[in-house]
């Protein structure tokens, strides 16, 4: 393996948005630093799932199903 090409990986401190704070292990700063999270991975739809609502912009989810509306894997 060739030598100086990975990152230094060392320990941190991660702060959440409510104040509670772990240690983990990262190439993220120095030894020490702390990462104070600005969104709240336990609450943020992107980690959560949001509310999963398909938006139909100008009609294209209409006009995907009446082009492909009767495409069926079953056996006729």
């Amino acid at each position: 393996m060739k030598k100086d090409t990975h990152p230094e990986y060392h320990r941190i401190t991660i702060q959440m948005t409510d104040g509670s704070v772990y240690e983990t292990r990262s190439t993220w700063g120095k030894e020490g630093d702390t990462m104070q999270l600005e969104i709240d991975p336990l609450a943020h739809p992107a980690w959560i799932g949001g509310r999963g609502q398909m938006l139909d912009q100008g009609g294209q989810v209409a006009r995907f199903n009446k082009r492909f509306g009767g495409i069926s894997l079953a056996k006729k």
